[in-house]
């Protein structure tokens, strides 16, 4: 005992010994009046009951509540630890609890990776060696910030983190994904930045399990963990972490049930029992001031060696300041007091950690204790900022360990036939939906290796996501036999390469028996969902890999291995705050499109918003028609009318100019030689695409193809392709071959109008029809292997029913005046619609994430998903209005703002913006300087495209008002 009063006298003696205690306040005179007058104030068996940590849950049995308030009551307990339950019981529970207690309780937590280990309707942040694998050590003090905070608004003062044991023992059937990793100082790094933010939360923190845990193979919960090694081993190891956070202010440590015989002589004692463990080693040798605990006494580890009370009495005089779950308290309190009385506990000992008790008690407020507010309780513990921090860690997570051919992320998409095997027995279906995001993949599943293994010829890249249970760090990992073997036989495929995706911890691949024919290894830690969509966006390259193995995966993988990868430039999908919008704002495009709906401006909507390279905001709405049972999806693809202009025809027309196959003051005579003796010769390609070539806005090709009856005619028409009459037009309709002269025909005789701007789609005739004659493809192909096949966008085509089922494209009218049926699947414009449905001015189909992938191209400067598309000059060439001193706002063929009052946007957008509009009710924009995509797909034009209420609301603009309304930074 000489050894308590000693160190005793050194810490406490004097108030101005407080500089290195990790427990003194700022306003350390106050505390320390405080403290004194506490003490001083308390009997014998309230300051004895001070050393008791109870256990409690905010899931009560039947008369647990009482029994908790006896204790309170009676045996003047000085602390309790919530274990399951709810938040807002806990907190009913924990205010009256404090309620009836003379000295307010110290309330602790054990919630590693937050209040979700232990309760329900909380966030649960990543687990440890998860964030061992961050290399940004700022991102793991904010998630201990955030735990702190979270366990601050709970009334929570101490929260038993970080765990800093050094997993160097892949069998460790406790610590696992609890610890950093398996180097002592990627440990201590983690440890003392998650220390530090929580601790700036204004909650304790607590280094466990002391003198260290990371190599057992025994559950300290059901038996006592011998640890062999030499007290050099664990001077130089294990103890370090320990070291380092005390000596950066660790406010308290816990001591684990472990039989450390080079550190303890005695046999079978536990270090939580151990006086020249705790006393001697913690307090002497490494100068820890703070708090000390016992782990949980009710463990076997610690049960094992005595009767309930004396184990309580046996770690007290080890040196532990708070009894953490205790068995019995009552009986260990009388073993204490009768211990005190007989002067074997001396007064100077037990108000060491008494008062150490009351200092911490002071530090996190309860000298002024105020009951927890209940009112937005769940709303405080599950915020967008933890959302956003969660996401950010994630990404930072994610490591590549091996990336043979630089196969992550994908590239050359149009070469890709992709498919995705699921191992594991956990979801995968935010993996594969994510995955789909950026181009087609294919899962593909099968009982049978053989059958598997046919399937999977038909594809030459191989996705494999192992996926286990996200619910807890304990949770199994490991492949099962079979897995092993499918995996060896599906890398043994060499018409294909292989990406393994492990969404458990990295010991899974220790298991694997060769890397040799598996060409690239991605480990997510977890499978949790945003794990699970960021995977999908690292093997895309949207986001970054910066992550490393925290501990050795296999004997190829060790510990420290990451391969760093930089963004390709795709999209990537986050949180409207995470890019400076506001999810709040951003909710009134909700309502502005409800109102459409409300209103019959459209059946049903898609709208995206993109900004800073991720998308925000993806939804549908509405149905298909007014009358359809399902509800419009993400992957149902729109008529998108005009903007084919600027997402198939200009694309080529700018890719014709950088290769000097067209230029902008060229004539309509130099593109068609036909056209020399007409009146239009010579309109330029930039007064054409910018509306200020005095051409007509539209030709009703159509109208003279109807018979007296205004039905299609058969002189012109078939209802099946026959021999000269193949131009499908629609369902049952087919045009002669010898029309398509007649367009041309018509344009050439066109009369110039008056010289003023006049939107015209007739420059689209024209450009399509030199496209294709210089390369020799119709423009679809075309357009289709220069630009969607690369960029992903497997959802944008010409004819969608040449590649999509009729239920995923949305009608866009009933028509009873030229085809009469329902226009499903086939253009909507006529003059497109006698072109076999491929226009230079409308006819393309596409969804709202596939357009927002070519925005997204524009606003790059032509450079997207690792290919440069344009060169940034001849994007700045085309978005450049030439006209504007002749209130010509229009670039090149894209949609500029307006010049003055009313125009195509909300006026808000930057004078860089660009973008178009299209009949069938559409809209895209960019805006380089905020670099925001908006796009808006409609079908207003279904039933009848004399609805126009689309049109008048200016709804478009107004949800484009709201976007940027929505900015905060």
């Amino acid at each position: 005992m000489k050894l308590f009063f000693r160190l005793f006298f050194f810490l406490f003696g004097s108030f101005t010994f407080f500089g290195q205690n990790p427990l003194v306040s700022s306003d350390s005179l106050a505390q320390s009046g405080w403290v004194e007058q506490q003490y001083q104030n308390m009997t014998l068996e309230e300051r004895i009951g001070q050393l008791f940590m109870v256990m409690v849950t905010s899931n009560p049995t039947n008369g647990e509540t009482e029994r908790i308030k006896q204790l309170i009551k009676d045996q003047k307990i000085g602390g309790i630890i919530f274990s399951k339950g709810g938040p807002v019981r806990q907190a009913n529970l924990c205010n009256e609890y404090q309620s009836i207690s003379k000295v307010p309780l110290l309330v602790g937590m054990d919630s590693e990776w937050g209040l979700a280990m232990r309760l329900d309707s909380t966030y649960a942040f990543p687990w440890n060696m998860t964030l061992g694998a961050i290399q940004d050590d700022k991102i793991i003090e904010k998630v201990g910030y955030r735990v702190g905070e979270h366990a601050k608004r709970l009334g929570v003062h101490i929260n038993f983190a970080p765990d800093i044991d050094i997993n160097t023992n892949p069998k460790n059937p406790i610590i696992g994904n609890r610890s950093f990793g398996e180097t002592r100082e990627l440990v201590a790094n983690k440890g003392i930045a998650f220390m530090k933010g929580m601790e700036s939360a204004g909650v304790l923190s607590s280094g466990k399990h002391f003198p260290g845990h990371g190599d057992t193979e025994v559950d300290s919960h059901h038996d006592l963990p011998v640890i062999p090694f030499s007290r050099e081993r664990l001077d130089s190891l294990e103890l370090y972490p320990f070291k380092k956070l005390i000596n950066e202010g660790l406010s308290s440590v816990m001591v684990a049930h472990l039989e450390v015989p080079s550190m303890e002589i005695r046999e079978g004692l536990p270090s939580s029992l151990s006086e020249q463990i705790i006393s001697g080693i913690l307090k002497e040798e490494l100068g820890f001031q703070g708090l000390v605990f016992t782990d949980a006494l009710n463990m076997k580890g610690a049960t094992k060696f005595g009767t309930e009370g004396a184990v309580e009495l046996a770690a007290f005089n080890a040196g532990n300041d708070i009894l953490l779950m205790p068995q019995d308290v009552e009986a260990a309190k009388n073993l204490l007091i009768k211990s005190y009385n007989r002067g074997r506990i001396s007064e100077a000992r037990l108000g060491q950690s008494v008062k150490k008790i009351l200092m911490a008690k002071y530090k996190v407020g309860l000298n002024d204790y105020r009951p927890i507010v209940l009112e937005n309780l769940y709303e405080d513990l599950n915020t967008v900022a933890d959302d956003i921090l969660y996401e950010e860690a994630i990404e930072n997570a994610l490591t590549i360990v091996k990336n043979r051919f630089d196969l992550i992320g994908i590239k050359n998409l149009e070469n890709k036939k992709i498919a995705y095997v699921k191992f594991g027995d956990a979801p995968s279906d935010p993996f594969i939906e994510e995955l789909n995001k950026y181009t087609k993949v294919t899962q593909v599943n099968d009982d049978n290796i053989e059958s598997l293994k046919k399937q999977l010829e038909d594809y030459n890249l191989v996705i494999i996501g192992h996926h286990k249970s996200n619910e807890s760090p304990w949770k199994a990992y490991k492949f099962t036999d079979k897995e092993l073997a499918w995996l060896q036989e599906i890398s043994n495929l060499r018409s294909s390469n292989l990406i393994l995706s492990v969404f458990a911890k990295p010991y899974a691949l220790s298991d694997i028996s060769t890397f040799q024919n598996i060409d690239a290894v991605v480990v997510s830690y977890q499978n949790s969902e945003i794990a699970q969509r960021k995977t999908a966006e690292l093997l895309f390259g949207a986001i970054p890999a910066t992550g490393k193995l925290p501990v050795s995966g296999s004997f190829e993988f060790r510990a420290g291995t990451g391969i760093k990868l930089s963004s390709l430039n795709r999209l990537g999908y986050s949180l409207p705050e995470r890019v400076g919008l506001s999810s709040q704002g951003l909710a009134i495009l909700d309502k502005l499109v409800h109102d459409g709906l409300d209103s019959l401006m459209f059946p049903g909507a898609q709208v995206l918003v993109a900004r800073h390279g991720k998308v925000v905001y993806n939804k549908s709405f509405g149905k298909p028609t007014y009358d359809s049972q399902v509800a419009v999806s993400g992957d149902d693809i729109y008529d998108l009318a005009s903007l084919t202009k600027i997402l198939a025809t200009l694309p080529m027309v700018m890719k014709m100019e950088e290769e000097g196959k067209i230029a902008l003051n060229d004539t309509f005579e130099e593109l068609v030689p036909e056209y020399s003796n007409t009146e239009i010769k010579n309109v330029t390609v930039l007064k054409a695409l910018s509306h200020y070539g005095r051409l007509p806005a539209w030709i009703p090709f159509y109208v003279r193809t109807l018979d007296e009856n205004r039905k299609p005619s058969n002189e012109f028409y078939r209802t099946q392709p026959t021999s000269g009459f193949s131009v499908k037009v629609a369902e049952n309709l087919y045009l002669t071959d010898a029309y398509k002269d007649s367009i041309y025909n018509r344009i050439g005789r066109q009369d110039l109008k008056s010289n003023r701007y006049r939107y015209s789609d007739v420059p689209y005739y024209v450009m399509k029809k030199y496209v294709e004659d210089t390369y020799g493809k119709r423009l679809d192909i075309l357009a289709n292997d220069f630009l969607y096949s690369r960029l992903g966008a497997n959802r944008t085509t010409y004819n969608p029913l040449e590649k999509f089922p009729k239920n995923s494209i949305v009608p866009s009218e009933e028509d009873n005046y030229y085809r009469y049926q329902t226009v499903q699947g086939y253009v909507h414009d006529m003059g497109a619609a006698m072109q076999g449905g491929v226009g230079g001015h409308a006819g393309l189909f596409s969804n709202a994430n596939d357009v927002a992938k070519i925005m997204q191209m524009y606003l790059q400067n032509g450079y997207y998903g690792g290919t440069k598309f344009f060169d940034s000059r001849t994007v700045k060439k085309f978005n450049t209005c030439y006209f504007c001193d002749k209130n010509v706002r229009r670039g090149v063929g894209f949609d500029k703002p307006q010049l003055e009052h009313s125009g195509p946007t909300c006026g808000c957008v930057s004078r860089k913006s660009f973008g178009h509009s299209g009949f069938t009710g559409t809209f895209t924009w960019a805006d380089p300087e905020e670099e925001i995509v908006y796009v808006f797909l409609s079908n207003r034009t279904y039933p009848s495209a004399s609805n126009t209420l689309l049109v008048k609301s200016g709804l478009r603009t107004r949800i484009q008002q709201a976007i940027y309304d929505s900015i905060i930074n």
